[in-house]
């Protein structure tokens, strides 16, 4: 079972974008006393999950926000399910492989929902200014952005929406590819 203090200092983090100080984990954990913060905190640090830099600040490790790997679960008929912590999955580690190329849209528009991703879902992307045959992808289109799947046949490409209600965009000028689709995102 995750740690509480964990689980709290994971969600101020998130909250924050920092670390917590020590002052802001004695009121986050209830503690009348920073001494107790500090026993916490050793633990952590003995447990891989937070270390200290070089001025003695806490700063997140790579185990840090990792989210349990449960088992798996059946999306036919129903099943019994075991739940046994199976590992660790860190999700920054699962979707992203190249940190300073990567970055986020919002989507706007059905055109793609065929390929399940509607309007709202976020997509993570990673720049690239070339693509395969049927990669989703983020081009410019005659000077207009549009995220399609990129179609390549000898020559000639074009793209391609996710809807049978609009049709393929061919270039009548250009078409430059922006990035290439990793992960959609969609909250619940």
């Amino acid at each position: 079972m995750r740690n509480e203090h964990q689980s709290k200092i994971e969600s101020f983090y998130s909250a924050n974008k920092r670390m917590p100080s020590y002052s802001e984990m004695t009121k986050l954990f209830g503690f009348k006393s920073k001494n107790a913060v500090f026993r916490v905190v050793e633990k952590l640090i003995d447990a891989g999950m937070v270390a200290k830099d070089h001025l003695g600040r806490l700063v997140p490790t790579q185990a840090f926000g990792e989210v349990p790997m449960l088992g798996f679960i059946t999306a036919g008929l129903p099943a019994t399910v075991e739940e046994e912590l199976l590992e660790r999955v860190n999700l920054d580690d699962m979707l992203i492989q190249k940190k300073a190329s990567t970055y986020m849209l919002e989507v706007d528009g059905d055109s793609m929902i065929d390929a399940h991703i509607e309007k709202g879902d976020m997509v993570l992307v990673e720049r690239a200014n070339t693509a395969k045959d049927m990669q989703i992808v983020i081009a410019e289109i005659d000077g207009e952005f549009t995220m399609k799947y990129f179609r390549k046949e000898g020559n000639k490409v074009w793209l391609e929406p996710a809807n049978k209600k609009y049709q393929p965009l061919y270039p009548e000028h250009s078409l430059n590819i922006n990035a290439v689709l990793k992960a959609v995102i969609r909250k619940y």
